[in-house]
């Protein structure tokens, strides 16, 4: 894993031109979709959803990533076989109890955010379910740092979502099938096959991996994950609680774009975490850890400038170039830059083994959504939130990151 921040380049440039693809998508299907009020604002807050579901999954898998690619990177392997095998057991039983919480909690969760479609319902729940069973092979590509497999992934799911979603809205123009295209992408996960010879052999010893040094990573994981996602999407479930079809639907055209920041530049973070995992912390690797950090800030940076300058292009190819979408864009802009710092600190924090901070990280994320949710009743009121609160978060964060490094606790693992 020499020069990362060079593979970092290349795997990000691969998974932009997926993010590129996926736009494609959007803009395919937002007009298909025509003037029903609502349509594809439920898209896009159906999709944030169906992310909040896999919280248990990514929680696991997480935490499995870190491990592989601690045992990968040292050439333990017959610990690596050991450890997958009680790993693969682990994460069956996990998706499994996944699934039932998606099961039980789709439609109280949808009636509460006014899912009032039973059969939007449905397909949600399907994705959901296909997603925790499809997270499994990039946890795989990820902890044995396969990242060309990763991309390629990246770009056929991008590509069968086009075609799937293209062709069902066009036929049927409903929420349903553009959220279905997700499930279809899945497919994708099918082309790791050819690689099936390459995959870790199976072995008779079976290593479990709870140990109590794994279970507090799982715990701290859980709180990097709550963060993550409360940081990402939080908002979009406050907005379809309290906007009306109209204001749903400019707003999440609007922050489309805007959270297409730190997803385009997250590739970055993904190496980041893999290479830190593997205990490379000092020297040359903690130089190029921080040129990827410094690659990945001006990458948001960067974008949200030619997003703000671009913003009326951009809403035209959704056929949403309204007053307000626009108007929100540069709101939206500025805290998903601020959003996207606060999760690349609370990665190197996750990767490093920094418990307090993570936990932290955690928790400034669901403080962050409660103000989102208590404050943010009106398109304004939630802009205005969003953005402070996600500043406060980075400063606070960022603060904490500093005296960490100046301590040299790089690479010591933080006492809980």
């Amino acid at each position: 894993m020499k020069n990362i921040w060079r593979t970092g380049v290349i795997f990000a440039a691969i998974n932009f031109l997926a993010l590129a693809i996926h736009w494609l998508f959007q803009f395919i299907v937002s007009p298909q979709l025509g003037g029903a009020q609502g349509e594809y604002g439920l898209i896009q807050f159906t999709i944030a959803f169906i992310t909040f579901l896999g919280i248990p999954l990514q929680i696991a898998s997480q935490a499995i990533t870190h491990y592989i690619a601690r045992f990968h990177f040292s050439g333990d392997d017959a610990r690596l076989h050991g450890l997958l095998a009680g790993c693969r057991k682990f994460l069956f039983y996990v998706t499994i109890a996944g699934s039932i919480i998606a099961i039980v909690l789709i439609k109280p969760l949808g009636d509460y955010f006014k899912i009032l479609r039973t059969s939007l319902t449905f397909v949600a729940l399907v994705v959901s379910i296909g997603g925790l069973w499809a997270s499994y092979f990039t946890m795989l590509c990820q902890g044995l740092g396969w990242f060309k497999r990763l991309a390629l992934i990246g770009l056929l799911s991008a590509v069968l979502r086009v075609l799937f979603g293209g062709i069902t809205t066009k036929i049927w123009p409903l929420a349903e099938w553009a959220v279905a295209a997700s499930a279809f992408m899945l497919l994708a996960n099918l082309v790791l096959l050819a690689w099936k010879k390459e995959f870790p052999k199976k072995t008779e010893k079976i290593i479990s991996p709870w140990t109590p040094e794994f279970i507090q990573f799982l715990i701290v994981s859980a709180a990097w994950a709550i963060g993550s996602n409360c940081f990402g999407q939080g908002d979009l479930l406050v907005a379809k609680k309290f906007f009306s079809n109209e204001e749903m639907d400019a707003y999440s055209s609007a922050g489309l774009f805007a959270r297409a920041l730190p997803t385009a530049v997250g590739p970055l973070l993904i190496i980041l975490f893999t290479h830190r995992s593997s205990q490379h912390h000092h020297g040359d690797a903690l130089a190029e850890q921080l040129k990827l950090v410094g690659l990945y800030a001006a990458g948001l940076l960067v974008g949200a400038a030619c997003l703000y300058e671009f913003r009326g292009f951009a809403l035209h190819q959704l056929r949403r170039d309204t007053p307000d979408a626009a108007a929100m864009v540069g709101h939206l802009a500025g805290t998903m830059v601020f959003v996207g710092l606060v999760q690349a600190i609370g990665t190197w924090a996750l990767a490093s083994r920094w418990i307090k901070i993570s936990i932290l990280y955690g928790a400034l994320g669901i403080g962050y959504w409660l103000a989102l949710l208590f404050l943010g009743k009106s398109t304004g009121q939630l802009l205005h939130v969003m953005f402070v609160a996600a500043g406060i978060a980075f400063a606070v964060l960022f603060a904490v990151w500093l005296v960490a490094m100046r301590l040299h606790k790089i690479g010591a693992p933080e006492e809980s």
